[in-house]
């Protein structure tokens, strides 16, 4: 394995995990679409939603054109640095709860990784393999 793919791992980690948090954090308090559910609705819809989110990303990166699994992780991991531009545009909303070390962690690090990901896509030449 390569250490690209050993960023990569470690960024959708840190996504997942984040996501998680998210749970924890209601975070579909602050979506546009579940912000005006009550709580337990808001909730199972955020939950159950990731269920399709997560079996096509895992779909994606899985499948047999090698194309189509590089664009994936490309793709994830701009969303990843987006995803933390989301979060720190949101920070000041009262309902925005993701002040804790370890949530600000999960954020900002995975679009850290990301950024190094893209970084190493840029430049596969010093993309030397590591040992297993």
């Amino acid at each position: 394995m390569n250490l690209r793919n050993h960023v990569f791992y470690g960024l959708l980690a840190m996504l997942m995990t984040h996501e998680l948090d998210a749970v924890a954090q209601s975070e579909w308090r602050l979506l546009y679409v579940l912000r005006d559910l009550p709580p337990t609705q808001g909730q199972f819809w955020f939950v159950l939603l990731h269920v399709p989110l997560f079996a096509a990303l895992l779909a994606l990166m899985r499948h047999a054109n090698v194309s189509v699994r590089d664009r994936t992780e490309q793709a994830l991991a701009i969303f990843a640095v987006i995803h933390a531009g989301l979060h720190f545009r949101l920070s000041a909303d009262p309902l925005y709860t993701f002040h804790s070390l370890l949530s600000q962690s999960l954020i900002y690090g995975a679009a850290v990784l990301a950024l190094y990901f893209l970084w190493l896509s840029r430049h596969k030449f010093l993309d030397t393999p590591t040992s297993e």
